[in-house]
């Protein structure tokens, strides 16, 4: 009796699955004429203005992980630069966004330090997910089979209404610095798909008509709650050649597999091998969002890409630090031999996923990262007189007073009690005030209590 009432459930649920497949239809357009030109309008150069590099990598994990990132800029808000007349906020060069963390690096990219006064209250103090189904049950199991629970459209158009009202990736490039990532994950690719140049190029669309909403939500898109996001592709629109290294790295048999996978799903984007790309939560391949800085970095063919010359030769003092909302271990089916259930099951593969992408992608950023200083030194100090001329370096210049910094900001580098109580936080898009405000105050107390950026502040 009780498997032919299994086995009834199943069939309803099978059934369900194909009556209730989820589209998202794409919103992307296709450029016309040069891309490249389009993508670069109006776009300042964030590294030019002084002769530090600053940037800061925000990671998923809903709310909780959007308001630690808001804490930690709140407190850059209130750090001085030694020797100077502003804040420390004002000299960040670059953010990079995953899930939750994209919210707080894309609404921070558009209104700036303006967003620093209203984002606890449109955001963080709000219920984004209202409107959505965030249950796993026999109802939503047929959507959830067909694809997932929700489309695009709840989720979105409520990002709209409260935060972007409609802004495009035009409006977002044309206020200037920090330059920001926002981050998604190709599922069929397996590679980080992050909102910009490269991507866009690719696919011949044009990325300056791309609501800012669509790039969030499809960077937030949890597997099963959300159907992916799908952009499409238009390889016979546009004659804007691929840059160069792109079929170098893809087909490079010594390339990091990071490089190598990410310029192959590239290539096969402008080949038309793959018409839709299928995007859910970023978190998925890289939790922290340093792809994006990483493959910029290892895709040079100098020694100071991507800056550059007159960057690398004014450049002093490089930070970058990862604000890491991560959770810690829960749920309680390891005390027995049953479990754990389904949705329990579900959840705990999402975790390990995203878990097990953090520590490589870290791991490969600070290799890249002191991989380049050395890099830049020495290149630096084989300058001739002409060219350090050239480049701007100023009178008495010392070619090794270069220095890199980086770090991570997490709960755990707080006390034990509280880490457990912010990592019991849960993930989702609606908490209560009082956890939101004590994830902010984390925020503020564990940048403070950085040893990176005290050493980089020292270094100044």
């Amino acid at each position: 009796m009780r498997w032919s009432k299994y086995l009834g459930a199943m069939a309803v649920s099978v059934w369900l699955a194909g009556c209730a497949s989820v589209h998202n239809t794409p919103v992307n357009e296709p450029a016309h004429g040069s891309v490249v030109d389009q993508l670069h309008l109006g776009f300042k150069d964030v590294a030019d203005e002084d002769d530090l590099l600053i940037g800061l990598a925000f990671s998923g994990g809903g709310t909780r992980a959007a308001a630690f990132s808001f804490g930690v800029l709140s407190e850059f808000d209130a750090i001085p630069v030694p020797r100077a007349h502003d804040k420390l906020i004002d000299r960040l060069d670059f953010i990079s966004g995953v899930s939750g963390g994209s919210v707080t690096a894309a609404y921070y990219g558009l209104k700036k330090k303006a967003a620093l006064t209203d984002f606890r209250e449109r955001f963080l103090l709000q219920n984004a997910e209202e409107g959505l189904q965030t249950t796993l049950s026999l109802a939503t199991m047929g959507r959830a089979l067909g694809g997932g629970i929700n489309d695009s459209q709840g989720f979105t158009r409520w990002l709209d209404t409260n935060l972007f009202h409609g802004a495009t990736y035009g409006d977002f490039r044309a206020v200037g610095p920090p330059r920001v990532w926002i981050n998604a994950s190709d599922i069929y690719n397996r590679v980080p798909f992050v909102f910009g140049a490269t991507a866009f190029t690719a696919i011949c669309s044009d990325l300056t008509k791309f609501p800012l909403s669509n790039a969030v939500a499809a960077s937030a898109a949890v597997p099963v709650a959300f159907a992916p996001i799908v952009v499409k592709a238009y390889p016979d629109t546009c004659t804007d050649p691929l840059p160069q290294w792109i079929t170098r790295s893809a087909h490079d048999r010594n390339a990091s597999p990071m490089l190598r996978s990410f310029a192959g799903a590239i290539l096969r984007y402008r080949e038309g091998k793959v018409p839709f790309i299928k995007l859910l939560d970023g978190g998925l391949v890289d939790n922290y969002g340093l792809s994006g800085f990483t493959i910029s970095r290892e895709s040079s063919d100098t020694p100071y890409g991507p800056l550059t010359p007159h960057q690398a030769v004014k450049l002093r003092r490089s930070m970058f630090l990862v604000v890491d909302a991560k959770a810690g271990l829960s749920g309680d089916w390891v005390r027995t031999v049953d479990g754990p259930s389904g949705v329990d099951l579900v959840k705990a593969a999402i975790d390990t996923t995203i878990d097990s992408s953090v520590g490589a992608s870290y791991t490969a950023f600070e290799r890249t990262m002191d991989d380049w200083q050395s890099s830049l030194v020495k290149w630096r100090c084989g300058l001739s007189a002409a060219d350090r001329a050239r480049f701007g370096a100023p009178p008495g210049w010392n070619c090794r007073d270069l220095k890199f910094f980086v770090g991570r900001v997490g709960f755990d580098q707080l006390d034990p009690a509280r880490a457990a109580e912010l990592g019991n936080v849960p993930t989702r898009f609606h908490l209560p005030p009082q956890q939101v405000d004590s994830v902010i105050a984390a925020g503020r107390d564990v940048l403070r209590a950085s040893p990176t950026m005290r050493d980089f502040l020292k270094s100044l």
